[in-house]
């Protein structure tokens, strides 16, 4: 198992810092990134958190998959690697 999570069902006003601060309940965060659209700035509603070990990740998933946070249940999964896609021409 990796240490890096798939966070989903981010409100829109859940930013990096919540983010990093809601995880670190359960352990040390890595980093702590909400992905956010390229021309508008706003989040896509969804984000990617690494915690410091295998160990802690897996309870990050045990523990804030289908907690609240900012007024939404958020969903927690191992990030799966980036699958290649094809470049639009």
């Amino acid at each position: 198992m990796a240490s890096k999570l798939f966070i989903g069902s981010l409100a829109w006003a859940t930013n990096d810092d919540s983010l990093r601060d809601f995880f670190a309940t359960v352990g040390t965060v890595v980093s702590a990134n909400v992905i956010k659209d390229r021309e508008t700035g706003r989040s896509k509603g969804f984000g990617f958190v690494e915690m410091s070990s295998d160990e802690e990740a897996k309870e990050a998933i045990a523990k804030l998959n289908g907690k609240d946070l900012d007024g939404r249940a958020i969903v927690v999964n191992e990030a799966r690697p980036r699958e290649e896609r094809p470049v639009a021409n």
